[in-house]
């Protein structure tokens, strides 16, 4: 490679091409298309991806790449193409697309450095520059004369390795070996001439001379029962020598997965296993929409068609949403395939996840299972993507690049030819849609793979309750149940439905609201710290004694948190042991795990807590599951919102009694008649799905329309409305005459962090050059977006219209 095409590390549109570097001699040999190098770009130096490559440039005077920062391409060619388009879907920069496919390790401030590695034979060049030390600053490998060429084959020999120490965190692990520095008859010489008192260092010796194979210093430490000071003087003697091994941080290491095999497949199961299996037999592209109930056994497919897979030789993504990638889904995924798995979630450390990564990109498992982010796993030979749970909307990232899930899968799939499979008791209208018209396979199971009935759903309304002066947060059914439940050693399950929705302070005379000075929203109720704080911003204050308005003393407290609810329970039935969980008790690395294990062991008898514990959930003891708030998410400004009640509370009915118990809903609303709560539960999806398609169809939104949302901000009011208008103006130019444009309007949440933000909606039924007019309009703002402060943020697949 003579010149590359690099793309910089600079976030602007102007900037948004690739520019061409000399490669100079010294990385002629290792410089390959996908990895990253460090050039300079005006007065400063940045870091940059390798995209392309050329013999000559229409240049003439080139600048030189600084540096590589890798010796094994982080990109592979596959996901620099995806790069491209992901850009050109979302309208956004290439550079972002590209960053968003990396561990966050590989995005930090780095220094890299070399490390020896085991009983190696380095080359007499390299044997100079380590001089005798385990490891050595990257720095001076450049400062010396020597070849890079070298340093690449001693890297794929094995020899030596590159490690990136992260703003001085090192990113890799080590442990420290011990093993014998002679051979055995010397060391038996020496032995007798140690002291006799030198009990510990006889003790060390006669451990080698018994068994002469390197062990962990810390094991041998821990056997012997002294410490470092003995083998210390062992070293010193030169009896035994130390060196470090990488270890690579495995999250799962203290976990015992037992081995499960294939279970057996119910008629239903069968029935839709068998097309999935074949497109994976003929490599061939199909999406598959597996409308299957809760309990219906949907997990079980998706382990026995990545068995097929597996056979293959080739590799399996498995997408699950962040909420449900409890430690159950993991054990099933463990238990069936092992170490040849890869788990990426929120919950591992950079560090971790940076190691499962290089699993991946080493070729050493052939599944990975994650969170939104693994749908740009490096593997290169893909047999099956399973995106579970499709319906969620942690799927959908809500920054730059703003992309789906669903579509990246869609488009990776049709790159390696290979079925994409969505998996959902409650798929999106979107993807129901799709599979009605013929576009998605439909595959359904609506019967429990035990053959039980799902649990019947009462509804109580809660305005009944008022009338008969019962207060409290729980009606007098739903009392009754927990303690019966609770005598027969039986357990439950509370959901808070509280998405949206959060502790206020309001005065009683006045109606007086506590709100955020930067951000127009109420400050949220935190009871611990007493304080007021906004989501938003962090901005926080204390809770006022008096009404800032009018001075009156009655300020309280509305909304319910599940702090509030616990309380509530306790004073209720002083007997129940509850466990809560939500943010704030699940910060912890590793809490979610602990507290479902408690539950497990039946340590407590109630469960509570927000969405995070709707799904994924498989208690063989719980028998009862009340939601407190079903209808806090049907009065948001979201057209999803009946959609998105109809989900959770069919997700959440879903976990009781799946197992010998019979299970028992009971919803409490003070909508009952609405018909997404009503048809929830009866867990009627084909009604629900004709009455909000129509619904949709009428009020023009998906899956009859697309949507695309603009969002402007700007500190000045008045600016930001003349922007948005002027963009408005310029679009409606472009668009046809049956596309429609909403706005400029207020966004729901009109200010955040002192700045104010306008939108406006676009819908439209075929507008295919729509991503090409809006990035033309963008560059025509790039000199306000720059001087002026603007922020434009387009979002092509809106999910949250706040």
């Amino acid at each position: 490679m003579n010149i590359a095409n690099v793309i910089v590390d600079v976030p602007a549109a102007s900037i948004n091409q690739t520019f061409d570097y000399r490669v100079p001699d010294k990385f002629k040999d290792i410089a390959t298309i996908g990895m990253r190098v460090i050039v300079p770009f005006g007065p400063r130096k940045v870091m940059g991806f390798i995209v392309g490559a050329t013999e000559n440039s229409s240049y003439n005077s080139l600048k030189s790449i600084i540096d590589v920062l890798d010796l094994h391409p982080v990109l592979t060619k596959e996901l620099l193409d995806l790069g491209k388009w992901l850009a050109n879907q979302t309208v956004s920069l290439q550079i972002t697309a590209l960053q968003v496919m990396l561990p966050q390790v590989l995005k930090a401030t780095y220094k890299k450095e070399i490390v020896l590695n085991t009983e190696a034979l380095l080359s007499k060049e390299l044997e100079a520059l380590f001089a005798g030390r385990d490891s050595i600053a990257y720095e001076e490998f450049t400062a010396s004369t020597l070849k890079y060429g070298v340093l690449s084959k001693a890297v794929k020999d094995g020899d030596v390795s590159i490690e990136y120490l992260v703003k001085s965190r090192i990113t890799k692990k080590f442990r420290t070996m011990l093993k014998p520095a002679k051979q055995l008859h010397e060391l038996e010489e020496q032995l007798l001439d140690l002291p006799k008192n030198a009990k510990k260092q006889r003790q060390l010796v006669n451990h080698f001379l018994e068994n002469p194979n390197p062990i962990e210093k810390q094991k041998l430490l821990k056997k012997v029962q002294t410490t470092a000071n003995t083998v210390n003087i062992l070293k010193e003697k030169g009896l035994i020598e130390s060196y470090q091994t990488e270890l690579f941080r495995n999250p799962y290491e203290n976990h015992l997965f037992s081995q499960t095999t294939d279970l057996p497949l119910t008629d239903q199961q069968a029935a839709a296993i068998k097309p999935m299996k074949e497109a994976i037999a003929e490599n061939e592209h199909h999406v598959f929409l597996l409308h299957g109930i809760t309990g219906s056994g949907k997990t079980e497919i998706y382990l026995q068609v990545i068995q097929d897979v597996i056979h293959k030789g080739k590799e399996a993504i498995v997408l699950v949403p962040e909420i449900s990638l409890t430690p159950q889904m993991v054990k099933r995924f463990k238990g069936r395939f092992g170490s040849n798995v890869a788990v990426m979630h929120s919950g591992l450390s950079a560090g971790e996840k940076y190691d499962e990564w290089r699993r991946i990109q080493r070729k050493e498992v052939q599944v990975v299972v994650g969170a939104r982010s693994a749908i740009f796993a490096p593997f290169e030979q893909i047999g099956v993507i399973i995106i579970d749970e499709e319906h969620e909307t942690s799927y959908k990232q809500e920054d730059q690049p703003r992309y789906h899930a669903r579509d990246v899968a869609i488009y990776r799939g049709e790159t390696h030819q290979c079925p994409v499979i969505l998996g959902s008791a409650t798929p999106t209208l979107e993807s129901y849609a799709r599979a009605m018209k013929g576009v998605y396979k439909l595959a359904t199971l609506d019967k429990r793979t035990n053959n039980k009935m799902l649990p019947p759903v009462e509804i109580v309304d809660m305005r009944d309750e008022l009338h008969a002066g019962n207060r409290t947060m729980f009606s007098r059914k739903l009392k009754e149940e927990i303690q019966q439940c609770i005598q027969k050693g039986e357990q439950i399950v509370l959901l808070l439905n509280r998405r949206g929705y959060s502790t206020f302070v309001m005065c009683r005379d006045c109606g007086h609201v506590n709100e955020c000075p930067h951000c127009d929203i109420a400050l949220t109720y935190h009871k611990k710290s007493s304080q007021l704080k906004c989501h938003y911003c962090s901005y926080e204050e204390k809770v006022p004694v008096h009404c800032p308005e009018c001075g009156s003393d009655t300020i309280r407290y509305f909304g319910t948190g599940t702090q509030r609810v616990e309380e509530a329970l306790t004073q209720l039935i002083p007997e129940a042991r509850v466990i809560r969980m939500d943010v704030d008790t699940t910060r912890r690395k590793g809490a979610h795990e602990k507290l479902l294990n408690q539950f497990a062991n039946k340590e407590a008898d109630i469960l509570l807590g927000t969405q995070m514990i709707a799904k994924g959930l498989d208690f063989e003891n719980v028998t009862l599951v009340g939601v407190l708030t079903a209808d806090s998410m049907l009065h948001l400004p979201d057209f999803r919102s009946s959609e998105k009640t109809f989900q959770i509370l069919t997700q959440v009915s879903g976990r009781a009694g799946r197992h010998e118990l019979t299970g028992k809903v009971i919803v409490q609303t003070y909508t009952p008649d609405h018909y997404s709560i009503e048809l929830a539960s009866k867990y009627d999806f084909m009604t629900f799905y004709k009455q909000e398609m129509q619904m949709r169809r009428t009020f023009q939104y998906p899956p009859y329309y697309f949507l695309a949302l603009i969002t402007i901000s700007h500190p000045n009011q008045v600016k930001v409305v003349q922007t948005t208008q002027r963009f408005v103006q310029m679009l409606n130019k472009l668009v046809k005459d049956e596309t429609i444009i909403l706005g400029p309007t207020p966004s729901a949440i009109p200010r955040i962090k002192d700045r104010y933000r306008y939108q406006c909606m676009i819908k439209y039924r075929n507008e295919p050059e729509l991503r090409g007019y809006l990035a033309k309009i963008l560059d025509q703002f790039s000199a306000d977006i720059r001087k002026e402060d603007i922020l434009i943020t387009i979002d092509m697949q809106p999910y949250h219209l706040m």
